[in-house]
């Protein structure tokens, strides 16, 4: 009885025949052997360092040094799990996002606070935790195969009948003493070996994609953190784009409105000069009333230009535009407390941050003025990494309280609102008596 095969199952057989047969000699089979390898041993060090640094973290915890090493800890596991992530591109080419950066505020307790609240840095731990036992599978299921293949291919050279049975096969192809091996024991271990070449492969590939999706599951981006980096972003464009129709208002108002007025009141007064002299012949009192009519349309307008002034200033300072050091040497100087500013900045920050670091420092100057008595102040804004801190100091009598009702300074509770909404942080050292001391942390980039 003849078989007939279809051509199309044919083909597929042949293609199967060919992917098997070219598989032990392919670069990524040999490449994720590698991988395997070069990550256990990753694996284990790290294991064993991280292991190390969190006993003694515990140990010393009473002394709080303890602290400190658990933080470092932390730190250390985020630069293991980026050396994971850089072995995985090399080796593989497979490409795993890293986490979200680690930005902490100025300040030691801020960094450490910072460290300990890492949840890249704990999920980095997590996972040499989890490659300890899982790479013990990977020894047992698949690297075995690979020794077994090995040494049964190499068994003519050697005269070794099987290996050491430590794998997925154990003692299956291993010959258990009796007599002496002959002939056929010698080519059964080589065949066995050359059957097992071609397992080996796909046996490690299977724990290789196990370890890829680990990877990507605990030292990529977690859920959670890709959200909040979305609407971080979301917020940022948000914010830009509110902070652009600001400037283009108050372009308007200053080219166009502003202008507008002032050539109003150029002409109400050209018209006031020629009323004095009808004035001047003919005292009568029509014209008297004309003129103090026209005295209160230029009062008016010019009255008008002052408050359209300061609106379109508390839009987007003008002063901005030379940058943020300028701006708050301004309000230093049109400050009626004498101040002091010291400025250290290494980028420009955004607008949004400029906006508000601008209007912070104008509010707490402010307050000084009014609230404070004292006789002296003094302004500090400097750069420490990804964040930007604002100091306001003066000497006055103390007691600021960011209360939003019934309070002299209810206005910092605006500015910490105002600060919040970028994620920044506003603190205020104020006892009774002076000096006050208060702190604006702002991130450089929205």
């Amino acid at each position: 009885m003849l078989i007939r095969i279809p051509q199309e199952r044919a083909e597929q057989a042949k293609r199967l025949a060919r992917l098997i047969g070219r598989e032990p000699f392919h670069k990524r089979s040999w490449a994720e052997l590698g991988f395997f390898l070069a990550s256990s041993a990753l694996a284990y060090a790290a294991a064993f360092a991280l292991g190390a640094l969190g006993i003694a973290g515990l140990v010393l915890t009473v002394v709080f040094v303890g602290v400190v090493i658990l933080a470092g800890g932390l730190r250390a596991a985020r630069g293991l799990g980026r050396w994971q992530r850089a072995l995985a591109r090399q080796v593989l080419g497979e490409e795993i996002s890293g986490p979200e950066a680690f930005t902490a505020p100025p300040g030691f307790f801020g960094w450490l606070r910072t460290c300990l609240g890492d949840r890249a840095a704990w999920r980095a731990v997590g996972y040499f935790v989890a490659k300890v036992p899982f790479t013990v599978f990977g020894v047992w299921f698949a690297l075995s195969i690979w020794v077994e293949a090995l040494f049964g291919i190499a068994s003519p050279l050697t005269g070794s009948t099987g290996t050491a049975s430590f794998g997925v096969f154990g003692r299956l192809f291993r010959y258990n003493g009796g007599p002496a091996p002959g002939f056929a024991t010698h080519i059964g271990v080589f065949v066995t070996g050359v059957v097992l070449l071609f397992v080996a492969p796909w046996a490690m590939r299977l724990v290789v994609y196990l370890d890829r999706r680990l990877m990507h599951l605990l030292l990529g981006p977690d859920a959670a953190a890709s959200r909040v980096k979305s609407l971080e972003e979301s917020r940022s464009k948000t914010l830009d784009a509110a902070t652009e129709t600001f400037r283009r208002i108050e372009r308007n108002l200053h080219d166009g409105t502003q202008a507008q007025l002032v050539a109003l009141a150029m002409r109400l007064g050209q018209a006031k000069e020629k009323i004095e002299d009808l004035v001047a012949e003919d005292p009568s009192a029509e014209l008297q009333a004309i003129r103090r009519l026209v005295d209160e349309a230029h009062s008016g307008a010019k009255e008008a230009i002052t408050d359209l002034r300061d609106l379109a200033r508390g839009i987007h300072p003008p002063a901005l535009d030379t940058g943020l050091e300028n701006a708050l040497a301004t309000l230093a100087a049109r400050s009626s407390v004498p101040t002091e500013v010291t400025v250290s900045i290494e980028s420009r920050p955004s607008p949004v941050i400029e906006a508000i670091c601008y209007f912070c420092a104008a509010e707490l100057l402010a307050n000084v003025a009014l609230h404070a008595q004292a006789s002296r102040a003094s302004l500090t804004c400097a750069q420490h990494g990804p964040w930007l801190r604002i100091v306001v100091r003066d000497n006055g009598r103390g007691g600021a309280t960011a209360n939003r009702v019934g309070s002299s300074s209810s206005g910092l509770a605006g500015l910490g609102d105002r600060v919040g909404a970028v994620d920044g942080h506003l603190s205020i050292a104020s006892p009774a008596g002076g000096p006050t001391a208060v702190t604006v942390d702002l991130p450089c980039q929205s």
